[in-house]
């Protein structure tokens, strides 16, 4: 999950969407947070551009042609080169690029900026993990009343600008902008600015945002939910379903044909005394889902 503060504080409480995507995949992949707080797209793609940045967001470097990635272990199966285990990104950025120019410059990025950036980044996703999927995540929309209450409850009556840095106007230009190039890359996109408006409409789309910016947990819960149908619809064999007698994702009555999950179930270990063939060593290749 790479993106700014929202994406960072997905894990913050038990019912951020990284946590609850955490919960989807128990077992069978790890949800990495890769969060950046206060990051617009030109501060990540800097990150991005160094070997630095490329290890700490997907512990890999692009592959030339006939040349071994250094993150390799050569003698380790397919199931082991960090290209390879990155099986989905979601790209969340856009409400700190769609800052006012004039009262936020230091964080501002032009929209025509930020649309080159995004494509930049899907770029890189993909010289980088060439088997991971991807989904843009557009910024949701800013709820004025709130956001200038913040500043007081922030700053100080006193100190506060009253001023708004963020408005309903730029993040709908902004949202629309990661939605176009969404499908000129033909990557599917959580358009939140617009979803969660018609999800709930006059103001009690509000709910879903803790400070008229960041997710409230109905909002954390709406991104979460968000991201599952768009995994099930455009890359169902990634989509975990959950038992149908207890609801858990992590049981073997759950079941994802696309990830193997980490260990036999227990109830398929039914000989105690003969359970090593249970725990007969498989080929797990991830970037196919597919074991032997």
């Amino acid at each position: 999950m790479l993106g700014d503060s929202i994406t960072q504080l997905s894990f913050s409480s038990p019912l951020g969407f990284g946590a609850y995507l955490a919960d989807v995949y128990q077992r069978r992949a790890d949800v990495l947070n890769r969060g950046f707080s206060g990051y617009n797209t030109n501060w990540i793609l800097e990150h991005l551009r160094s070997d630095e940045g490329l290890l700490d967001v997907f512990g890999a470097l692009p592959i030339s042609e006939g040349e071994d990635n250094p993150a390799h272990n050569k003698n380790d199966d397919c199931a082991s080169k960090s290209e390879d285990q990155v099986l989905l990104v979601t790209v969340f950025f856009g409400a700190n690029d769609a800052s006012c120019a004039l009262l936020n410059e230091r964080q501002h990025v032009p929209v025509e900026q930020y649309k080159s950036n995004l494509k930049e980044i899907a770029s890189i996703i993909k010289k980088t993990c060439p088997h991971a999927k991807i989904i843009f995540i557009a910024p949701p929309p800013i709820h004025h009343d709130a956001r200038l209450k913040y500043q007081i409850d922030r700053y100080g009556k006193d100190n506060a600008t009253g001023k708004l840095e963020r408005t309903m106007e730029m993040s709908g230009k902004y949202a629309t902008a990661a939605c176009e190039v969404s499908r000129e890359l033909s990557v599917p996109c959580l358009n939140l600015w617009s979803d969660m408006q018609a999800s709930a409409p006059g103001e009690k789309w509000h709910d879903f945002l803790s400070d008229g910016l960041h997710l409230s947990p109905s909002g954390n819960k709406f991104v979460a939910q968000g991201i599952e149908k768009l995994i099930l619809e455009n890359f169902p064999d990634l989509a975990v379903s959950p038992c149908a007698i207890t609801g858990f994702f992590g049981n073997s009555g759950s079941s994802c044909t696309g990830i193997k999950q980490a260990g036999p179930w227990h109830d398929e270990i039914t000989d105690s005394k003969n359970f090593i063939h249970s725990f007969k060593k498989r080929k797990v290749c991830l970037k196919s889902g597919e074991s032997d």
